[in-house]
């Protein structure tokens, strides 16, 4: 059945050009199963423009700050228009590192050990022996994200580097890794290992083509690989997630027999851009792009 969606995509956020490329994909996928569609570059008039439009769905394709830490949710709900992706309290959690870490581990899903401290803290040098990992408490993306290494000739953080508050989240160093799980309605799709080409997986390397090599399903042992799976899982019903969500950890095989893995934070809206994780994911588990789409405007709600 046809229906009015808005596409809402852009915003003010450090993501705000990924987000872009999510709308933009997601807009043709909607215009191809034959909607109606309405493209938004969200500005802070968002209340009056949607209230005026009066959509039948908004589909979420924002990223970062105001977009999926439960700002545009908590507006959608007052406007009783129902959105795509998770709600007001998940998306809020998931977003809010610190507190999504206290989440996890309640539920013993392994999380690097790390605090909240102040950024004079950090400048100081007495928080962690290196190596360790730098993060903003509540931007996604991996942006703002800094790794210490011992002998680095670089202050782990100054004015010219840190513009994301007085407050850092400072975790250990996870040697290892990178492995994604894409989860749909509370099931695991897959899981996908990312190997950088740079020392670390950030913002550049996501989002430039031929930067990071991306392996479907990810080897590793099968037992290793259901493992993840299920973390991924518990973590998207920990936080009350719905529709889709990315999780990403860090698989620790550095000694032999012991591998483990670390939860590092639950994405509740995942680019849908060409290089993407969660439509890599999906289409290797049968479900083309389109398909992906569909099903999330299919689940799309409001919570009261």
């Amino acid at each position: 059945m046809s229906r009015h969606i808005a596409v809402l995509m852009g915003g003010w956020s450090a993501e705000r050009e990924v987000s872009l490329v999510t709308g933009k994909a997601v807009v043709a996928a909607l215009k191809g199963d034959g909607h109606r569609v309405t493209p938004i570059d969200v500005g802070p008039d968002i209340f009056g423009v949607l209230s005026g439009l009066k959509p039948d769905v908004a589909f979420n394709a924002l990223h970062g700050r105001f977009g999926e830490d439960g700002c545009i949710q908590g507006m959608l709900e007052v406007l009783e228009i129902p959105y795509t992706h998770s709600g007001v309290l998940a998306s809020a959690l998931a977003m809010d590192k610190p507190r999504a870490r206290r989440m996890f581990e309640a539920v013993s899903i392994p999380c690097p050990e790390g605090k909240v401290v102040h950024r004079d803290e950090v400048r100081e040098g007495t928080v962690f022996d290196p190596p360790y990992v730098l993060k903003p408490t509540n931007e996604g993306s991996s942006v703002g994200v800094r790794l210490v290494f011992e002998g680095d000739n670089m202050p782990p953080l100054d004015d010219s580097n840190w513009a994301y508050g007085d407050h850092v989240l400072v975790e250990r160093y996870i040697p290892g890794r990178e492995i994604q799980v894409a989860v749909m309605d509370d099931e695991a799709l897959g899981a996908i290992e990312i190997r950088p080409k740079k020392r670390f997986y950030d913002y550049e390397t996501k989002y430039t083509d031929g930067w990071a090599e991306h392996i479907m399903p990810a080897e590793i042992p099968e037992a290793d690989y259901q493992e993840s799976l299920r973390l991924a899982e518990l973590a998207h019903r920990t936080l009350g997630c719905r529709g889709v969500t990315r999780s990403d950890l860090r698989y620790d095989d550095t000694v032999n027999g012991q591998a483990r893995f670390y939860m590092l934070e639950v994405n509740t809206q995942p680019g849908m851009t060409p290089l993407s994780l969660v439509p890599e994911i999906a289409a290797h588990a049968g479900i083309p792009f389109s398909e992906l789409v569909r099903h999330l405007v299919q689940g799309a709600g409001c919570e009261r």
